[in-house]
């Protein structure tokens, strides 16, 4: 677990340079929603980003900072580059997204896109980091990119108030925003059930959660590209998410794509696939608790495939609500 001490010094560090998102309760689905769609980049990877550049040493921002990222790490890293005056590479998987690819470019990083998936582009970033001697930013394998993440556990606590929350409901990756957020509830003591969350396209911690493996996973494309990609050797998140989960689903495609309908249609909120994982497995009934959190994770869809889905989703929904 990251310890009370560095959550409240990430709190401190990012006062004032991130957004304290909104938090709502909807009484039809009866979950709390907290939108980190509408932080700062649009998603919630600045927190982790933002606080490990701003505890490193003066010298270490200066060489430069280096990332992989299907996306929204991508951003946050760029973000924080510009905010510090600082410069960003970023490597990128080829099928990345072209909306997420150009506001890397527009806060000011240079971007690489690789030959391959989001493990090739990793692993030519963390070369690259070391041939140039800049400073590499893991999107969640790092005590302090963790304790970032953390804070939105705090921000969640101190909004519910009384603290009525039975579980939360958080998209899985790498681990980085379940693990910051279950010690965030640890630190605080509050006796909340931790479940994940993934598309079956790309279950590669589900894997590892269930079976202590992930060398059979097989991925497939999916909608949530922020999800997407296999677990770093050893990655420090990995224990700490399974000491810490008390459940782990996975998800399809459809359900998915419904729930990004579903929240555009009901809430009137743009989220990304990578976001929507938690409303889906509420919505398709895979998750009863009362009064759960669902971290909307991020904003950063291309308004044509939004488009595109509430063509094709919204008779059934519209039907079902």
């Amino acid at each position: 677990m990251i310890s009370g001490a560095w959550i409240e010094e990430a709190k401190n560090r990012l006062e004032g340079k991130i957004r304290k998102t909104p938090l709502t309760y909807d009484s039809k689905l009866d979950v709390y929603l907290k939108w980190e769609n509408h932080q700062n980049t649009g998603a919630f990877k600045i927190r982790g980003a933002l606080n490990k550049t701003l505890s490193l040493e003066t010298w270490e921002q200066e060489r430069g900072l280096v990332a992989a990222s299907a996306g929204n790490h991508g951003l946050g890293v760029a973000y924080t580059a510009r905010l510090l005056g600082t410069k960003a590479t970023i490597f990128i998987p080829e099928n990345s997204v072209e909306n997420k690819e150009k506001m890397m470019h527009e806060y000011g990083a240079v971007v690489v896109k690789v030959s391959g998936n989001y493990a090739e582009a990793e692993r030519e970033a963390q070369a690259y980091a070391i041939k140039k001697g800049s400073t590499w930013i893991s999107p969640y394998n790092d005590e302090q990119v963790i304790a970032g993440q953390a804070t939105l556990g705090l921000e969640i606590v101190d909004q519910i108030d009384p603290f009525d929350a039975s579980a939360c409901i958080v998209p899985v990756s790498g681990g980085g925003l379940i693990a910051g957020i279950g010690s965030a509830f640890r630190y605080l003591h509050k006796n909340i059930k931790l479940i994940g969350v993934q598309s079956k396209n790309s279950s590669y911690f589900y894997s590892l959660y269930q079976y202590g493996s992930q060398k059979e996973v097989i991925e497939s494309t999916s909608i949530a590209d922020g999800l997407s990609g296999a677990i770093e050797k050893n990655s420090i998140t990995i224990p700490l998410v399974r000491s810490m989960l008390d459940d782990f689903i996975l998800v399809d495609e459809e359900e998915i794509e419904r729930a990004i309908v579903y929240c555009y249609l009901r809430f009137g909120q743009t989220i990304e696939g990578s976001a929507a994982v938690p409303l889906a497995a509420i919505l398709s009934h895979k998750i009863s608790f009362p009064k759960c959190v669902l971290i909307i994770s991020g904003g950063n869809i291309q308004l044509e495939l939004l488009t595109a889905l509430c063509e094709r989703w919204k008779d059934m929904i519209i039907q079902n609500d």
